[in-house]
């Protein structure tokens, strides 16, 4: 089978653009991988496009066609949609595309436009990842459900607010020099614990913000990358998904997550390496305590020790495994469909040295990236190495 190499990256800004639409954000992501990687519109041989709520967004479906035509590409085009994994299992797709040799060159994205909907708008919009008949007609909100998680870790396991207060402010740091996170400002552990309570124990900072944005990558084969003289030393090397009922009520676990946790195995045996042979991570962090149910599934910690580790500052950007140096989804933002490939672009840029936190990881050479649907429900794991 064929390597899956990065070809070519790009990210929009994200953050506030009401008045740009969907299509306007993917052509800037698209176009940027295209021309970073020296590929041609009519050299792409398909378009995976992540998105979750268009239809309530933009009052638009059938996306894929949409968003090859922004970028020039005249070829089949495909939207996916599992949620705010939506573009993580793109990725999935356009990988084993590649290494069936189906095909040499896969434009992947993501994009989604959430603050023209306002926040009562986009949080009626996210809420349709959740189970409509048992959760969403009792009331039940994202914010809601990860606290009802978080407390249910903080009884299994212990754990108290003021952690999760570290993840925060650790990822509010990492975002200081990321040109396209939306938040890129410090923020103290106190800060974070005085400020208003969203659902308890989550407070407004264990929370991401509602972001617009766009994202893309370009896949290719060993072989075209050869024929075009490409310089695309980072492959994805493995790829796994995982699911779990989609109810919180139906699960055999609150404080932990089984999909995460079956991607991640089926992703590491698929790369041929473990948890520890990994030297940086992006992790699904869409409240603080995702990130902590995420660092332990993936392996990286036993159930109860992830707690703790922002705070004793083992994943900070100078810790034994920096998680989330882009800023995360708490201040990189979450414009979900774009998501599960902004990790993938933040990973590729680490590992081939252009990342603005690219000298504070050291020298790199094996990337994870997790992207999550709803209370993970649904779950990717990519492996990023370099293979020069």
């Amino acid at each position: 089978m064929s390597k899956v190499r990065i070809a070519g990256t790009g990210l929009t800004r994200f953050g506030r653009f009401p008045d740009r639409t969907g299509r306007d954000l993917f052509a800037e992501a698209g176009l940027a991988a295209l021309d970073e990687a020296s590929v041609e519109p009519g050299d792409v041989e398909h378009l995976y496009f992540g998105n979750f709520m268009g239809e309530l967004a933009e009052h638009q479906g059938h996306m894929g066609p949409q968003m090859a035509e922004a970028v020039g590409v005249r070829a089949p085009a495909t939207r996916y949609e599992s949620a705010c994994a939506s573009s993580g299992v793109a990725v999935r797709e356009a990988v084993r595309t590649v290494r069936t040799g189906e095909a040499d060159v896969v434009l992947v994205g993501g994009a989604e436009r959430m603050t023209n909907m306002g926040t009562a708008g986009a949080t009626e919009g996210l809420s349709i990842a959740a189970d409509d008949l048992y959760e969403i007609r009792a009331g039940m909100t994202f914010p809601a459900a990860y606290a009802l998680m978080a407390r249910a870790y903080f009884e299994e396991f212990g754990g108290s607010a003021e952690d999760l207060a570290h993840v925060a402010v650790k990822n509010h740091e990492h975002a200081l020099p990321n040109e396209h996170a939306q938040f890129r400002s410090s923020i103290t552990v106190e800060e974070a614990l005085d400020a208003p309570r969203i659902a308890d124990p989550l407070g407004l900072y264990d929370s991401c913000p509602i972001t617009d944005g766009a994202s893309a990558v370009v896949l290719v084969s060993d072989d075209y990358a050869e024929r075009a003289g490409l310089d695309a030393p980072v492959a994805v090397t493995g790829t796994g998904q995982g699911g779990d009922n989609l109810a919180l009520q139906d699960r055999e676990y609150f404080a932990r997550s089984p999909a995460t946790a079956d991607a991640a195995e089926e992703a590491y045996a698929d790369a041929g390496i473990g948890p520890d042979d990994v030297d940086v991570a992006e992790v699904h962090d869409c409240f603080t305590i995702a990130e902590v149910l995420a660092v332990e599934a993936l392996g990286f910690y036993d159930p109860g020790e992830g707690i703790g580790a922002a705070r004793r500052g083992e994943t900070t950007r100078n810790g034994d495994l920096p998680v989330n140096l882009s800023g995360g989804l708490k201040a990189k933002g979450h414009p979900v469909g774009a998501t599960g490939v902004a990790q993938v672009v933040s990973l590729a840029r680490l590992l081939s040295g252009t990342h603005p936190r690219a000298s504070d990881a050291g020298d790199p050479r094996v990337g994870l990236a997790h992207n999550a649907g709803g209370t993970v429900a649904s779950a990717t794991v990519h492996v990023l190495e370099v293979v020069a």
